[in-house]
């Protein structure tokens, strides 16, 4: 297990194709200020965006739109970014290959389509308890498997924004799961986040560690837990949301370029018009995150197992099936210790 940490000396050499350098019609003085930065990267830039290239490299913002448009013609030319326009033939015939991952459950799997996907966000809501940390843990793990049982040969990448990573849960659901827990671990990168704009650093410098680490998934427990602390009233709810909005448009544009599965969790929090919906709680954050996520799923408890519903996404029906947690992790009920 690796603890994420920050220089402005980076190792980080990206793969030729996907480097700056080729950039055409882009000076020589402009390529040094965005290296300076520690852009190196065509995807660093999709990433970023305009703006903020602009920001950090300390280039005219003409210039980084310039930049950045480039950096996507030549993304799509290598089958990276999709072409602007595309026939839906294509992307059918695209999106029967996309990975997915495990959650360990085969009813939870179903649920998802065949797993967590990648180049999406998968957002799971719920109360405490009802399991989403427990789901992050064993995705961890799953994500390392071979295809044939539900990986993606890949490392995972988890944003702890809460202090509820456990390296004991990861070692006790591989081992259950007959893989080498140290092994395992090995392939777990941590990041702690302990406020909003450490937040927002971290996953500003993840592409780095994305790109050279065979990251497959990135984990955020909790997308929601640092904002709700710190931007408190109605005073600050604008600032709040104008940040969740540019942080949850970093997370999908990473999603995109590095072809990973991306797993928030989410706080739920009381609704007022329970006694007309049924529904006591909703997903915190507003329509922010709401329009965000690609998939979004509400667990809940129902006695020893608990229940999953998805309840947005472009192309499942809304539906609910059980799952339980045991020493395994995420598994379906009546295999509570084992696969």
């Amino acid at each position: 297990m690796y603890t994420l940490t920050f220089s402005s000396d980076t190792n980080y050499n990206p793969d030729n194709s996907f480097s700056i350098d080729a950039l055409k019609d882009v000076s020589l003085d402009v390529l040094a200020l965005l290296k300076k930065s520690g852009l190196l990267s065509l995807k660093d830039l999709i990433v970023l965006g305009p703006y903020d290239v602009s920001s950090q490299a300390g280039i005219d913002i003409d210039d980084s739109f310039l930049i950045y448009n480039q950096a996507l013609t030549v993304l799509e030319d290598i089958g990276i970014m999709e072409k602007q326009f595309i026939p839906a033939t294509a992307l059918y015939h695209k999106r029967k290959n996309i990975g997915k991952i495990s959650t360990g459950s085969k009813n939870f799997d179903h649920l998802l389509g065949g797993g967590i996907e990648t180049k999406s966000i998968t957002e799971v809501c719920g109360e405490y308890g009802t399991g989403k940390t427990q789901l992050c843990h064993t995705a961890c793990v799953t994500v390392q498997q071979d295809y044939s049982k539900g990986g993606l040969k890949g490392n995972a990448l988890y944003v702890d924004t809460e202090n509820t990573f456990r390296p004991e849960r990861i070692e006790s659901i591989s081992r259950l799961r007959n893989m080498d827990p140290f092994k395992t671990l090995e392939n777990v990168i941590v990041a702690k986040a302990y406020s909003s704009s450490h937040h927002e650093l971290i996953l500003s410098e993840a592409s780095k560690v994305i790109g050279s680490h065979n990251i497959k998934l990135m984990v955020i427990d909790s997308i929601i837990s640092l904002y709700r602390s710190e931007f408190i009233g109605l005073s600050a709810l604008s600032e709040r949301q104008q940040r969740l909005n540019k942080l949850i448009h970093t997370i999908m544009r990473i999603a995109e370029t590095f072809e990973i599965a991306v797993l928030l969790t989410n706080q739920a929090q009381s609704s007022p018009d329970s006694p007309f919906s049924g529904n006591s709680f909703k997903a915190a954050g507003g329509n922010i995150v709401a329009h965000s996520s690609t998939y979004r799923v509400f667990l809940r408890r129902s006695g020893r197992n608990r229940i999953a519903r998805m309840v947005d996404s472009p192309n499942h029906a809304e539906s609910e099936i059980v799952f339980t947690i045991g020493d395994c992790g995420i598994s379906d009920p009546l295999n509570r210790n084992g696969v």
